[in-house]
């Protein structure tokens, strides 16, 4: 039993450790076992974790709602709290999974933040979800959160539509839920439902202005792949491209840089991942940086029909003649400008031969 106990007393004292290195391990798993957002099974996994945290923080509101005499006890407050937590934070983490997948980080690092904020405070403030109103509104941000994702994938379509039956679905069912929670224990939910209401106005406030703001991704869709190249061709079942062998330093933020001569053209591919049975449109927005302005002109806007389904993205490239030498940036995004990514790059006059690199973009 020694052993056991060591164990015991070293994870009580590295516990802010072990967190920590857990939450990161569970994010990580969390991105490599979630597939597709179509798939049933995806959908199985979020309704469960819903349905638990759901139970949870009933019951134990019900047991709280009791006469001092049968209250629970504290190793039952601390089991349905340590359930409430548990579900409710691989709720987040797998909300950060998809998100990430969609969000352009330039466009959507407001919401990420926010929504990274709320999964490590879930982790760091568990000691709170004994209490109604904060789990409450925990379970109803993540409950919001998850219809977003599922509304675009039944109806299969994006757009202001979707997500206004996303907010409406969110609202309804947590009302639903309320009630019950009323009826489990009057008096209880008496005391903070001004609380719960306050803060379910003001989570479906700051969502919706996320969403009319453009800072919420573009949900369902991913970039699943984009570049820029000298040439670009459909062969068979597969995209041949010839780009330039890259420096180092581009695998970590600096821009991609492509040599040309007088009159020559260049390609920007995209492979852009949509559900099954979603059809959309998306456009590629070539923009020069304009050295006397100081602003990003721009210089064409080309728009695709795109479909879901295949598992890769669907394939996309768009052709730019007259090329100005200078920084270049491309946005990919919906026609309603929701960015799915961008490509950067420099463009510089051709002073000597380059080292091609012929790609498959599969």
């Amino acid at each position: 039993m020694r052993p056991i106990h060591s164990a015991i007393s070293l994870a009580h004292r590295y516990e802010r450790h072990i967190s920590a290195v857990s939450l990161i391990g569970g994010f990580l798993f969390d991105n490599y076992a979630f597939g597709r957002i179509d798939r049933p099974s995806t959908h199985i996994v979020f309704i469960s974790y819903l349905l638990v945290a759901a139970v949870a923080i009933a019951v134990l509101h019900w047991l709280e709602s009791r006469p001092p005499e049968k209250l629970p006890s504290a190793r039952t407050r601390t089991i349905l709290a340590a359930a409430t937590q548990f579900a409710l934070g691989c709720l987040l983490s797998g909300f950060c999974v998809f998100y990430l997948r969609s969000a352009s980080l330039f466009a959507s690092w407001p919401y990420l933040f926010i929504l990274a904020a709320i999964f490590i405070g879930n982790e760091i403030f568990r000691r709170y979800h004994s209490r109604l109103a904060m789990s409450s509104l925990l379970l109803f941000f993540s409950l919001i959160s998850y219809t977003i994702l599922l509304v675009p994938v039944l109806l299969a379509m994006i757009g202001t539509i979707p997500f206004l039956v996303s907010s409406g679905l969110a609202v309804v069912i947590f009302l639903f839920y309320l009630r019950l929670l009323a009826w489990l224990g009057r008096e209880r939910f008496r005391s903070v439902r001004h609380w719960i209401g306050i803060g379910m106005v003001v989570i479906t406030a700051a969502i919706n202005v996320a969403y009319f703001t453009k800072v919420l991704p573009p949900l369902p869709l991913a970039l699943a792949d984009a570049g820029v190249y000298h040439s670009v061709a459909h062969i068979g079942s597969q995209y041949e491209a010839i780009g330039e062998q890259q420096a180092w330093t581009v695998r970590i933020g600096q821009p991609t840089v492509m040599h040309i001569a007088p009159g020559d053209k260049l390609y920007v591919f995209s492979a852009v991942f949509a559900p099954a049975r979603l059809s959309t449109r998306i456009v590629h927005d070539w923009q020069w940086f304009d050295p006397v302005t100081h602003r990003w002109t721009q210089q064409s806007r080309v728009s695709f029909a795109i479909s879901g389904g295949r598992e890769g993205g669907y394939r996309v490239y768009s052709i730019k003649t007259k090329v100005k030498f200078g920084d270049w940036r491309v946005d990919i995004a919906t026609q309603d400008g929701r960015r799915v990514g961008r490509v950067r790059f420099r463009v510089l006059p051709l002073a000597g031969p380059v080292v091609p690199v012929l790609e498959t973009l599969k």
